[in-house]
C-alpha cells in the first residue's frame, strides 16, 4: 500500500489526513490553536503552535489508521497563504509571524507601487497590485517599524514551508504559495529578482522554489523523532491552501470553478495563460498544476462573518448543540430559513477584517444596513449568509468579465456542507452549484500531489480524475434568483456609500 499524508496548516487549527493510491481516506485529525490580535487589525501567530499541532496530528493519524511509519512513502503540505515567518542565522523564529488576515500594511504597499515605478508596472512584474495581507509589504513594515528584527533576518518562509523546515530542516517553497508573497515572476514561475533590487531585498532571504508535485526535502531524524515518520520519507513542493484546495476539488482544467466558504472565502479558476490585466482586479498565480495559473478572488470573510455570529451573538445555539450533539451552524441555518429570501430587506457587509476582492480596502467595516423594527435574529442570521455570498458573487462576476467560461460551480468548505447555504449560494450565483465526493480541500489536495511525487499517479490530473466525482447537484430556484439579482445592485452600492465613512471610523478607533 502506497500511503500520503496531506497537511494544510490552517488559521484557526491544522488539519492532517491519510490517503491510500486510490485516494480513500484512511484517517485524519485536527488540533486547533489561538490567533493574537495585539492592535486593531493586526493579526499574528506563533509558528510553534504550527509545529506542534503538525506532530500531533500526525501521530494522531498514523495511530487512527494503524499505519506503520514505512507505509507512508510522501508527505504534501499546504497552508494559509501570504504570512510571514523570519528566521534568524540559527533557524530560529525572532517573532510572530504576521498573517494573510493582517491590515497593518497600508504605507508598505505605497512604498512597493512607489519603487516598482506604479502599479501597473508592479503587475507587470508579479502579476499582482500590492495587497495589505501579502508577505512582500509584511516584509517592509518589520524593516520599517522594528528595524532590530529585521537587521537579524537570514530566511523568511511562509507557515506551511516553516513546517517543512521542521520536517526536514531544508529551506524550499513552490510556485503556488509563492505567488501570494508579491516576489515571485508569476509568469516565469521564479522569484523576481527585479522587484527585490528595486526593494533593496536579498534574494538569499528567500528559499528555493519548487513546483508543487515536485519532490522539495526529505524528512530528517529531528523531523522522525518528533512525528514518527521514517527518516527520508519524500516532502513535495505542496501548495498554498487554495491552489491545493482547487486540486483537492479537482479544479485542474479551465470551465470548472470552486467557491470555498472557509474562514476566508474564494472563488478560483483555473487558466492555461498567467494573463495580464492592469487594473490587479483578481489575483493570479501559479497553479499547483504544472504549467497551468490561476485567478483568485477572495473574501477576507465569508465563512469567518458566519462564525463570527456564532461566537458573538449565537451562544444560546452553541449550548443548545451541545445538549443535542449537533453542529451550532445547523441550528441557526434552522432559525435562517424560517425568513424568506432577501431577509426583508436586510442586507449584512462581511467587511469585518477589511476587504480584498473587489475593494483592496483594509478599512472596511462590516455593517447592517436596512434594519427595522420587523428584523429579529432570523433575519440576521440569514443577512450573514446571503452577505457573504454576496460578496463572493462579486469575484465571480469579474471572472465572467474576464472571459471565462463557467461550466461547473463546486462548492466546498462550511457553505457546501449546509442545505440551506448551498441553495443561496445557487440562487445567488444565478447557476446550478455541485459538489463532490471529497470534502477535505488542501490537504486532500497535496496527498494527492505527494501520490504525484511518489509516482503514484503520473499527472495532477490524472491523480483528479480517479479520485474525484460530482455527488450532488442544488439547482438555481429562478424565482429567487430574479429577487436576487435586484438585490445585488443595492448590495453593490452600499460599499460606495459608505467608504468614507469606514475610513473615518477607523480613524476615529485608532485615535
Amino acid at each position: 500500500m502506497s500511503v500520503t499524508l496531506g497537511i494544510d496548516i490552517g488559521t484557526s487549527g491544522t488539519k492532517t489526513l491519510a490517503i491510500d493510491e486510490t485516494g480513500a481516506i484512511l484517517a485524519s485529525a485536527t488540533a486547533e490553536y489561538p490567533c493574537d490580535h495585539p492592535r486593531h487589525g493586526w493579526s499574528e501567530q506563533d509558528p510553534e503552535l504550527w509545529w506542534k499541532a503538525t506532530v500531533a496530528t500526525i501521530r494522531d493519524v498514523l495511530s487512527k489508521a494503524s499505519l506503520k511509519p514505512r507505509e507512508v512513502k510522501g508527505v504534501g503540505l499546504s497552508g494559509q497563504m501570504h504570512g510571514s515567518v523570519f528566521l534568524d542565522a540559527n533557524g530560529k523564529v525572532i517573532r510572530p509571524a504576521l498573517l494573510w488576515n493582517d491590515q497593518r500594511t497600508a504605507a508598505e504597499c505605497a512604498e512597493i507601487e512607489q519603487r516598482a515605478g506604479g502599479r501597473e508596472a508592479l503587475i507587470r512584474m508579479v502579476a499582482n497590485p500590492a495587497l495589505t495581507g501579502f508577505t512582500a509589504p509584511k516584509v517592509l513594515w518589520l524593516r520599517n517599524h522594528e528595524p532590530a528584527h529585521f537587521d537579524r533576518v537570514r530566511q523568511i518562509l511562509l507557515p506551511k514551508d516553516y513546517v517543512r523546515y521542521r520536517l526536514s530542516g531544508t529551506y524550499a517553497s513552490e510556485v503556488s504559495d509563492a505567488s501570494g508573497t508579491l516576489l515571485l515572476d508569476v509568469a516565469n514561475r521564479r522569484w523576481s529578482r527585479e522587484l527585490l533590487g528595486k526593494l533593496d531585498l536579498d534574494p538569499a532571504l528567500l528559499p528555493d522554489c519548487f513546483e508543487s508535485w515536485e519532490v522539495s526535502s526529505n524528512v530528517s531524524a529531528e523531523g522522525s523523532e518528533a512525528t514518527g515518520l521514517v527518516r527520508g520519507t519524500a516532502i513535495v513542493g505542496g501548495g498554498g491552501d487554495q491552489p491545493a484546495g482547487a486540486v483537492g476539488n479537482g479544479i485542474v482544467r479551465p470551465g470548472a470553478v470552486s467557491a470555498t466558504m472557509g474562514t476566508s472565502g474564494v472563488v478560483f479558476a483555473h487558466t492555461d495563460e498567467p494573463g495580464f490585466d492592469p487594473l490587479g482586479r483578481l489575483q493570479r498565480g501559479c497553479h499547483a498544476v504544472p504549467e497551468a495559473w490561476h485567478v483568485m478572488g477572495v473574501v477576507l470573510a465569508a465563512g469567518g462573518a458566519f462564525q463570527w455570529f456564532r461566537n458573538q451573538l449565537g451562544g444560546a445555539e452553541v449550548e443548545a448543540a451541545k445538549t443535542r450533539g449537533v453542529d451550532p451552524y445547523f441550528l441557526l441555518t434552522d432559525e435562517a430559513a424560517t425568513v424568506g429570501p432577501g431577509s426583508e430587506g436586510l442586507f449584512f457587509l462581511p467587511y469585518l477584517t477589511g476587504e480584498r476582492t473587489p475593494h483592496f480596502d483594509p478599512d472596511a467595516k462590516g455593517a447592517w444596513v436596512g434594519l427595522t423594527v420587523r428584523h429579529g435574529r432570523s433575519h440576521m442570521i440569514r443577512s450573514v449568509l446571503e452577505g457573504a455570498t454576496f460578496a463572493m458573487r462579486d469575484s465571480l462576476e469579474l471572472i465572467r468579465e474576464m472571459g471565462q467560461d463557467l461550466t461547473q460551480i463546486r462548492l466546498s468548505g462550511g457553505g457546501a456542507r449546509n442545505p440551506l447555504w448551498k441553495q443561496i449560494q445557487a440562487d445567488i450565483y444565478g447557476q446550478d452549484v455541485c459538489t463532490i465526493n471529497a470534502s477535505e480541500g488542501p490537504a486532500f489536495g497535496v496527498a494527492l500531489l505527494a501520490q504525484v511525487g511518489v509516482g503514484g499517479f503520473s499527472t495532477v490530473m490524472e491523480a483528479c480524475d480517479a479520485t474525484i466525482q460530482v455527488v450532488e447537484t442544488t439547482s438555481t430556484d429562478r424565482q429567487t434568483k430574479a429577487l436576487y439579482d435586484r438585490a445585488y445592485p443595492i448590495y453593490r452600492k452600499l460599499y460606495a456609500d459608505l467608504k468614507g465613512s469606514f475610513k473615518a471610523i477607523g480613524e476615529l478607533v485608532a485615535s
